[in-house]
């Protein structure tokens, strides 16, 4: 449940500024994610093997068990995930590694070096990962990427911390932001990557990007409920 009532809460505007995220909490997140991924390794290859290299599932669970091992003795919040995206880029192949390994050091810009994250720091964070894997992989809506489940979950976020809502409410409005998203990405044509060598013939096929993607916010908002 999201924290309400004038006792737990102080605005600037109407953004709640007494709530943080601690880097317990944000390794929590990566252990969500990263059993999420274990657990539908399968389905990421069978959805990659329809358009892609079918190796999403494996690549993306190599790399987060990779991650599990570096966050036992976490640190800062900034050095913890420049090492998190360090990782990813060197233990998993493909396009995965690069871009999700650019989500997360460049998710770590904004963060500090303390061991608490305001939600405005948080809402900044995700903005500067989106613009990294935009930037990295030059994909914008509607190209049948990452970028489909990732653009509407920090935009929700972000509309929602604006609002005032708990951090709690707002990563479960980005979880469901982020599925509508990969599922949007059925109907496309893709643009980007492998799939879009088979041109309309990717069309009527879920992007395995676009759903580890969504892996990715179902397991921030799981990590904070209740923050």
């Amino acid at each position: 449940m999201g924290r309400t009532g004038e006792d737990r809460r102080t605005t600037v505007g109407r953004v709640n500024t007494n709530q943080s995220a601690s880097v317990a909490t944000l390794v929590e997140w990566l252990h969500q994610f990263g059993s999420l991924v274990e657990q539908n390794k399968g389905y990421l290859t069978d959805l990659d093997s329809a358009i892609g290299d079918a190796d999403h599932g494996s690549n993306m669970a190599r790399g987060m068990t990779a991650v599990l091992n570096q966050v036992a003795d976490p640190g800062a919040a900034d050095a913890l995930f420049k090492k998190v995206g360090m990782t990813l880029v060197s233990s998993v192949g493909g396009a995965s590694g690069p871009l999700y390994g650019t989500f997360f050091m460049r998710f770590a810009t904004g963060l500090g070096d303390g061991t608490e994250v305001t939600p405005e720091a948080l809402v900044s964070s995700l903005r500067a990962g989106l613009d990294g894997v935009i930037s990295r992989g030059k994909a914008e809506l509607g190209d049948k990427t990452m970028v489909d489940a990732m653009t509407p979950a920090v935009v929700a976020i972000e509309g929602s911390v604006a609002s005032g809502e708990s951090l709690a409410d707002a990563t479960r409005a980005g979880a469901e932001a982020a599925r509508r998203g990969r599922e949007s990405t059925i109907a496309m044509v893709a643009r980007k990557g492998r799939a879009s060598y088979l041109g309309e013939r990717s069309k009527g096929h879920q992007d395995p990007g676009a759903t580890s993607t969504t892996y990715l916010f179902e397991a921030l908002a799981a990590s904070l409920d209740g923050v």
